[in-house]
């Protein structure tokens, strides 16, 4: 075997490696649970205003923070209490691909047809 060919199954054999190990790290990090979110932090709503800015509503214990993102980082805008905090509700889900897909072809949904996916 010539040496080039050698190097360049070295190389595939480690690239394979690193590439299995670092799979195998990022599953058993997720299984044991790193990067959940714990303790008394919600995210209450999101508005997002252009591309990279947006304005976040986050519950910590029992103050609400208004907080708003920019390419410049995250700037605490205020302080609500609960009582002021309007409609709390989850936050809309957003919509499946069957519902972009038809809003794209500019379809319209039968009256009554459920929200998940049709079987046309």
């Amino acid at each position: 075997m010539s040496p080039l060919a050698h190097y360049v199954i070295q190389t595939l054999v480690t690239v394979a490696g690193i590439t299995a190990l670092a799979v195998l790290v990022l599953y058993g990090a997720g299984r044991i649970g790193i990067g959940r979110p714990t303790g008394s932090l919600e995210l209450v709503g999101r508005l997002p205003l252009e591309g990279r800015r947006a304005i976040y509503l986050v519950r910590v214990a029992e103050t609400v923070y208004v907080l708003g993102s920019s390419e410049a980082g995250i700037n605490k805008l205020g302080e609500l209490s609960p009582s002021e905090v309007v409609g709390t509700a989850p936050a809309r889900s957003t919509p499946g691909f069957s519902q972009v897909l038809e809003r794209a072809l500019g379809r319209r949904r039968r009256p009554g047809a459920e929200s998940g996916g049709s079987s046309e």
